[in-house]
């Protein structure tokens, strides 16, 4: 039994051949399928789509890219949502620093930069737009941290270019929740720093790509109670689907290159994860 631990079941990716989509997860062995909501509409869907599928269960919360287009009040529809019993955690929610508003300015026309002032409004504009941008994120992690907290639930974590200040805030949660930093890329350092605060982390089909060293070291090394195994699908698909939809039946895939790296039979690391994952979202409550 694999359990595909993070997928986007509820994107219109999968639509028009849902039952399909089910079917090969199954044929594949994976039995189990949590997705995830990025909004709360998404969430929403993710509840129906649990609600519906007894080997789906849902994750609800909103992405941290979507902080500032969102609700002033995600929680309080968020804490109807959790009422479900298919709900088995909060996200996703977290950090993402890659796409900064900075970047979207105009830049200036080429003959104004000799003439630029040392603080030109451009420059000055960005950074207003970017502290906002931090600001409104860490605000919804930190409630969303707290939603968790509340209901007794892990969370979902997405970090991308933020890992100091994800860490930072996810300290002083310490003792109160858990949370697993999916589709991990980091070293096993980092990856180690996140296991030490009682967190875990995930691997995606990023681990089959041959130029992903950092993926390969880590998923070679660390603890086999301190990992889990997902697709993050529509995306990243695994080699040799690569460039191509990605879908709940990739994670065997995930679970055989974890296997080689580690120099275990696939069937070992499928039991290890289904354990780590049945603990961590308490699917068997």
């Amino acid at each position: 039994m694999i359990i595909d631990t993070h997928a986007h079941l509820d994107y219109p990716d999968f639509e028009a051949d849902f039952a399909d989509v089910l079917a090969r997860a199954e044929a594949a062995g994976v039995q189990q399928i949590i997705t995830i909501g990025t909004s709360l509409a998404s969430s929403r869907r993710a509840v129906d789509l649990a609600e519906k599928h007894s080997n789906v269960f849902a994750v609800i919360g909103v992405h941290p890219t979507a902080a500032a287009e969102t609700e002033s009040d995600v929680i309080t529809p968020l804490r109807e949502l959790a009422k479900s019993p298919r709900v088995v955690a909060i996200g996703e929610t977290g950090l993402d620093y890659h796409h900064l508003p900075s970047q979207q300015l105009r830049a200036p026309a080429p003959g104004w930069l000799a003439d630029m002032p040392l603080n030109d409004p451009l420059e000055v504009a960005g950074e207003i737009r970017d502290g906002a941008y931090f600001s409104e994120q860490a605000i919804l992690f930190e409630q969303q941290l707290d939603l968790a907290a509340e209901l007794g639930l892990n969370v979902v974590i997405h970090q991308r270019d933020a890992w100091d200040e994800t860490l930072a805030i996810l300290q002083t949660y310490t003792g109160r929740l858990r949370g697993v930093f999916h589709c991990f890329g980091n070293t096993f350092a980092q990856a180690q720093e996140v296991i030490a605060l009682g967190h875990m982390v995930s691997f995606t089909g990023i681990v089959t790509f041959k130029n992903a060293q950092l993926v390969h070291d880590c998923a070679a090394r660390v603890a086999p109670s301190d990992f889990m195994v997902e697709t993050d699908c529509p995306y990243l698909a695994p080699v040799p689907f690569r460039g191509k939809r990605c879908e709940p039946s990739h994670t065997r895939l995930v679970v055989e290159k974890i296997a080689a790296l580690r120099g275990v039979t696939p069937e070992l690391i499928a039991e290890q994860t289904t354990k780590n994952a049945n603990s961590f979202f308490r699917l068997a409550r």
